[in-house]
């Protein structure tokens, strides 16, 4: 490039800074559902704008600052909501800086799984990170995103609330009002929700993050904050491992055995649960109840590893799923591990869980199962196999794979769990850093326009080297092995999928009230028709907001 060229580039970016300099700070409020470009300055609205909500419902809107000077030690907090004398106390209201985040652009919109190369990976930054800072500086000509967040009451009062939110820096404050307007339903506390949600834990990345001794008091301490996220999602499912390394290793860092296997001399064997037991009432005392998914029978690599006492070392042997190996291995630990639950009273609890596996797999592990234990009931994240499927209690689908036509109800009638998963095989809608934040919004509500029980995704905290800086993992689009930050940090991501769960669960109410009186049919087919087109193709043809702007104006009508 010539110097003439880089003379006229240099004059142009002086005149453009000269310009916005003479404007001043812009503060007002931005769409939660989509992302802002850092270098790029917003369009705004300044005025008061109204949400409505049920009583018990997490509400959050985002604004965002724009100065064309560096606004030093900036700070920004949220009033108390007034409605007459009714008070929504400032202390269930936060207002929290946005973090940026690096991500990738995705490849294409269907298969991101592998394509990571430096033509179609293009590195950029979205605001993603929700309450790294109290306060902070913000740079000169650069969108800071701000994130409010509304938890109302469950016994607040109905009525029109008003509120504001104040950015201050040295002399400088600025004020944003709005208004909430809460109704006359309550929304159940989300351990009451029936939304099947099951997100992948990865209780050793906490360990490495936190640089603290793995399953030490400093480790589950750590823990609790991230874990108590996934809880306020109303997570049903805890992830636990029976052997070394299930996936192989995907991640960076890889799941351990929670069951340690000692072989002796005499080739009997010995089980140690501690860690598993640990695990287990940590996550059941956070409110992680419900279910326990163990992984795996069925390994990637068929590699099962257990400690020798003939030889004093860690061996490990290869075996197919048809093989006597393989049920030499699995057929001992298979009763002992059920009497262990049984003893705990967990047993009912428990699933032998596999995930993507194929069909002849899965009926030689089934066979080795209930042959052993023939009341184990069992997981699979995976395809439909005919063959196999009644025999599975808890059945996830990929996204784009659909089910048998009667099958989810039928399974329902059963007893059994249906639901359906999302990984990096779709481009859209996702959870990557990429996404448009408001896709998570779809996710649950795909889940009810399926008819399925809920929603599974395979990574909630599997964090990268920097998490908080960089989110891209080797050929995954950047975002798709973790929704939350250490310590705790939420995301716009996995606050965006927790409204969603409460979009469905609002639905779920209506559907069954409106369903039980026949004088509301108008009504009810409305809301139906509203589910029914959160749809791949609705997404596609029309993007994420169409759809959701006229489900929740039925959802806060009705």
């Amino acid at each position: 490039m010539s110097k003439r060229v880089l003379a006229l580039i240099g004059f142009l970016v002086a005149i453009s800074t000269a310009l916005q300099a003479r404007e001043g700070i812009l503060f007002g409020w931005g769409d939660s559902g989509r992302h802002y470009p850092a270098t790029e300055k917003p369009s705004l609205q300044k005025a008061a704008f109204s949400y409505g909500a049920w009583k018990g419902e997490t509400v959050n809107a985002m604004a965002l600052i724009w100065s064309p000077e560096t606004l030093a030690n900036a700070t920004v907090k949220a009033s108390a909501l007034r409605s007459g004398k009714a008070v929504i106390p400032a202390e269930v209201i936060r207002a929290s800086f946005v973090s940026y985040v690096t991500g990738d652009r995705l490849a294409d919109k269907y298969n991101q799984c592998g394509k990571r190369d430096t033509v179609n990976w293009e590195a950029i930054r979205e605001a993603d990170l929700i309450g790294r800072y109290e306060a902070l500086d913000i740079p000169a000509v650069t969108v800071q995103p701000v994130w409010l967040r509304v938890d109302v009451p469950a016994d607040a009062l109905p009525g029109r609330y008003k509120g504001s939110l104040t950015l201050l820096a040295g002399d400088r404050k600025l004020t944003l009002p709005y208004t909430l307007t809460v109704g006359t339903r309550t929304l159940p506390p989300s351990t009451q929700w029936p939304f099947h949600l099951d997100l992948w834990q990865n209780p050793y990345t906490v360990a490495r993050v936190a640089g603290v001794p793995l399953w030490s008091p400093e480790h589950f301490a750590a823990m609790r904050p991230v874990m108590e996220q996934l809880a306020r999602a109303g997570q049903k499912v805890i992830t636990a491992t029976l052997m070394d390394r299930p996936w192989n290793g995907q991640t960076q860092d890889a799941f351990g055995s929670m069951v340690t296997k000692i072989r002796r001399i005499d080739g009997s064997w010995i089980y140690d649960y501690t860690v598993f037991d640990r695990w287990v009432e940590f996550m059941m005392g956070i409110g992680i109840d419900r279910q326990i998914n163990c992984y795996t029978l069925i390994p990637w690599n068929l590699a099962f590893d257990y400690f020798d006492q003939a030889t004093g070392a860690v061996t490990t042997v290869k075996a197919p799923t048809d093989s006597p190996e393989y049920e030499a291995y699995w057929g001992s630990f298979i009763l002992d591990f059920a009497r262990h639950l049984r003893e705990k009273g967990w047993f009912a609890k428990t699933r032998i869980a596999m995930d993507e596996r194929g069909e002849e797999a899965m009926r030689n592990a089934l066979s080795v199962i209930h042959k052993y234990e023939p009341e184990f009931k069992v997981a699979l994240a995976g395809s439909y196999h005919s063959s196999v499927a009644d025999e599975i209690d808890d059945l996830c689908l990929g996204f784009r794979e659909a089910w048998p036509e009667g099958v989810i109800g039928r399974r329902r009638a059963e007893g059994k769990v249906s639901t359906y998963y999302t990984c990096c095989a779709e481009g859209f809608p996702n959870t990557f850093i990429a996404s448009q934040p408001a896709e998570a919004c779809w996710l649950p509500l795909i889940a009810l326009q399926k008819g399925a029980d809920g929603y599974l995704r395979w990574a909630f905290n599997s964090w990268t080297l920097d998490p908080e800086q960089d989110a891209r993992f080797r050929s995954w689009a950047a975002g798709d092995t973790y929704m939350v930050y250490p310590e705790g940090r939420s995301s716009v991501r996995f606050e965006k999928l927790i409204e969603g769960l409460q979009d469905y669960e609002k639905a779920r109410i209506l559907l069954e009230e409106l369903a039980a009186d026949p004088r509301k049919a108008p009504q009810y087919e409305a809301l139906r028709q509203a589910i029914d087109s959160f749809t791949y193709e609705e997404i596609e043809a029309q993007g994420p907001e169409p759809a959701l702007k006229r489900l929740r104006t039925l959802l806060n009508s009705l």
